[in-house]
């Protein structure tokens, strides 16, 4: 049975509904546009009351960096250098010895959103783990379609990785987490890292993991008009990030990929009120298959992007103390 849900976040699934248009009525010219507005409602004081604010005791600091083409076996690369921010978040004095890294890629349906909107969780985690994070403005469809957020992420951890001393993290002790679509992003990448044979995780953490394109799961039939990500939303992120792209491509889907990283230790929440919520289960349970190390958690009360919205989630405070207490012990 179903948890219900907590008076305050039906309240704000209301206001949600009444503010924002399903992103399958938006015209493709539109997005843009859509970012934006979006972005400057999460950033106004009403906003924050949802999303929460940055911890006081953060160093928070954008850097546009230049990053050299990657390759990707079965992808199309880059031929010119890609510019991308990384937002950079750090305790307020450094310790005695370097730092764990966590490369985090923000959700959005690989169409919307940026570091920001995950700043309440990357801040409090840079503080209580204490770690190093490292938020990747990725390329966004439908402008950049798949690959290219692939292919960004993958050469923002070999950044993230190549510049650890310098941000005061270990490149022994690098985590990749993500939510949502970033979920999908920090799977995929760690199972590039595996096939690579570098850099060596010493974790990855999904929340609310996106990792199959296809085919639609008991959850998704459920909960086909959750708040915050329904059914149709799903199919439409995907459309729009695949743009005809073949969608059980292993770089697409990491349930469909070879899930060799298996042997690195993953923590997977799941919400109970997502189309999603199978998701992240199976890949769970598809990992485990492997040999692999996994902590899953369900917060049964929650709804999807709950880790964004501390003011409309009471689950999100103590899913962030569960990533804290995973990122502390990573490597360690």
């Amino acid at each position: 049975m179903v948890a219900p849900l907590p008076i305050r976040t039906r309240v704000f699934s209301v206001i949600e509904r009444l503010l924002s248009s399903p992103i399958d009525e938006i015209p493709r010219e539109e997005i843009p546009a859509r970012r934006t507005r979006r972005a400057k409602l999460l950033a106004s004081r009403a906003g924050r009351l949802v999303s929460g604010r940055p911890h006081v005791d953060a160093q928070i600091a954008d850097r546009l960096v230049e990053l050299a083409p990657v390759r990707i076996e079965g992808l199309t690369g880059e031929t010119d250098p890609v510019t991308l921010r990384l937002r950079v978040y750090q305790p307020p004095t450094p310790g005695p010895e370097p730092l764990p890294l966590v490369v985090l890629y923000h959700g959005g349906g690989w169409v919307l959103g940026d570091p920001e909107q995950d700043e309440w969780w990357a801040s409090h985690l840079a503080v209580g783990a204490p770690c190093i994070v490292v938020s990747v403005a990725y390329r966004l469809a439908p402008e950049h379609p798949y690959p290219a957020a692939v292919l960004d992420a993958w050469a923002a951890l070999g950044w993230a990785v190549d510049h650890a001393e310098e941000l005061g993290g270990d490149p022994g002790r690098v985590v990749v987490a993500g939510d949502s679509a970033g979920g999908n992003l920090a799977a995929v990448v760690a199972d590039l890292a595996a096939q690579a044979g570098s850099p060596a995780l010493a974790g990855q953490l999904l929340v609310y993991p996106s990792a199959e394109m296809e085919d639609v799961f008991p959850s998704e039939r459920e909960h086909a008009n959750a708040p915050v990500l329904t059914s149709r939303s799903m199919r439409a992120y995907s459309r729009l990030y695949l743009d005809g792209a073949d969608p059980y491509a292993p770089t697409a889907a990491p349930l469909r990929g070879s899930l060799s990283g298996a042997a690195v230790p993953a923590l997977i929440q799941v919400a109970g009120h997502d189309p999603l919520r199978d998701n992240g289960m199976l890949y769970a349970e598809a990992l485990r298959g492997n040999g692999g190390d996994v902590t899953l958690t369900e917060y049964a009360e929650a709804i999807h992007g709950y880790l964004s919205l501390p003011g409309a989630s009471p689950s999100a405070p103590r899913a962030l103390a569960e990533t804290v207490a995973f990122v502390r012990g990573a490597g360690a």
